[in-house]
């Protein structure tokens, strides 16, 4: 007998799971579930790609088949997480079909929306933002709503949703068993937690929070700006399975796809300027092994679940050290070996700081940084790596150093560095 048959579910919801094949469970879920299903309100901790989605959508879909006059609301920060927690409810609610869920994020015509709202879904999964345009229409209200779940709780808070979350939670019922899920846990989410949970709460932790995942092997290059694009090629020609790109704008995402293009690489992206049906052709895409690489900005770092990501590439570093973890457990996900790979900039090192301080405090392993040329970069090898340069700076230039004034110069900020797109060796014809 398997772990989901001890907890005696539901025979539609077990053949499922079945179908599924879930076997055996998650920390988080084992931990989870059946605290849920007793409808006790829950803080779920667990670091990224452990199963959080069926550990909240299990006992949620148990509660809405017992009762029917019931309906069920899962916030989250973006239109891609929102996407895979109605597949997988779909999957789940195969052999229930009348349980139905509706999407509500932005870039989709609120009208639609509406029209979709008359068969009345059971479940909701909507981004806060979109939600409380709809809210503050009288569109419809939430008065149905007997649980209320907050994925990714954390990254709702630092896209600036706080005071939607507050409106939302005052237009759903008090009485209501609520489920608060994040990766990592301070001030913030302790005072978030406060507003919208009972005093009755159970706290799970399952592993430690916001450490990176054991099974990704971290690589660390230290290169210069104008020497990303040929490393990116390398790392690129070097991996056999897919690769997800995470850059700093979107205008980079454009850039470096069309530089890739350019080689044959197949390549789409997905950034919030992007209509939400280009970013859901380049999931697809991806998901289907239809393209190799994926190109994105942080809108992607969390939520994307293709277990077949074998390499994360950090072209950048991210703006808030968390979101490294976010990105990088894209892969190794479900216990799989993954690796990530970063670029580190002179300019990123009080980036990378504070990266490493999350690392230690969390408990989680800290790569070794290496320099690397790109053996195909024109004019690199007349440079000497900014990282280099900032170990030897002090070094007293010698005939025998041909890069020794530029690095001096480069040092005292006063030599310029060709910008990518004159450096970048174009394919041949």
């Amino acid at each position: 007998m398997s772990y989901f048959e001890k907890l005696r579910l539901l025979p539609v919801i077990n053949q499922a799971l079945d179908a599924l094949e879930f076997k055996k469970p998650t920390p988080i879920q084992e931990k989870a579930i059946p605290i849920i299903l007793k409808g006790t309100d829950v803080i779920g901790n667990a670091q990224t790609g452990t199963g959080k989605t069926a550990a909240f959508c299990i006992p949620t879909l148990t509660y809405l088949l017992n009762n029917k006059a019931k309906a069920a609301l899962i916030l989250v920060p973006t239109r891609e997480l929102a996407g895979q927690i109605d597949r997988f409810w779909k999957a789940l609610t195969q052999f229930c079909p009348e349980v139905t869920s509706i999407v509500i994020t932005g870039a989709v015509p609120m009208a639609t929306q509406l029209k979709r709202m008359e068969v009345v879904p059971r479940l909701i999964i909507a981004t806060p933002g979109r939600l409380v345009d709809h809210l503050q229409l009288k569109n419809f209200e939430l008065r149905s709503v007997g649980v209320l779940i907050l994925d990714e709780a954390d990254r709702m808070l630092d896209m600036g949703f706080r005071a939607q979350l507050d409106e939302i939670a005052r237009a759903v019922p008090q009485k209501r068993q609520t489920l608060l899920f994040s990766a990592t846990w301070d001030g913030d989410i302790s005072e978030l937690a406060k507003k919208v949970l009972s005093h009755q709460m159970v706290r799970i932790t399952a592993g430690k929070t916001s450490q990176a995942a054991q099974t990704v092997e971290q690589a660390l290059i230290k290169t210069t700006e104008s020497g990303k694009r040929d490393l990116l090629l390398e790392e690129i020609n070097a991996e056999r399975g897919q690769v997800l790109i995470f850059t700093s704008t979107q205008a980079k995402v454009e850039s470096i796809g069309n530089y890739l293009e350019g080689y044959g690489i197949e390549v789409n992206s997905i950034h919030g300027g992007r209509t939400q049906g280009n970013r859901n052709t380049a999931l697809k895409q991806f998901r289907e092994h239809k393209i190799k690489v994926l190109i994105a900005t942080d809108i992607a770092a969390r939520g994307i679940d293709v277990p077949e990501i074998t390499h994360v590439i950090n072209y950048d570093m991210p703006q808030i050290a968390d979101d490294y973890i976010h990105r990088i457990g894209r892969t190794g996900r479900a216990s799989l070996e993954g690796k990530a790979t970063s670029f580190l900039t002179l300019e990123d090192e009080t980036k990378w700081v504070a990266i490493v301080e999350l690392l230690k405090r969390t408990g989680s392993t800290i790569p070794k940084a290496v320099t690397k040329r790109a053996t195909r970069a024109a004019n690199i090898q007349d440079v000497e790596s900014e990282m280099e340069v900032a170990l030897v700076k002090n070094r007293k230039p010698t005939r025998s150093h041909p890069g020794a004034r530029r690095e001096n110069q480069w040092a005292k900020g006063t030599v310029n560095v060709k910008p990518a797109h004159e450096q970048r060796i174009k394919p041949k014809a």
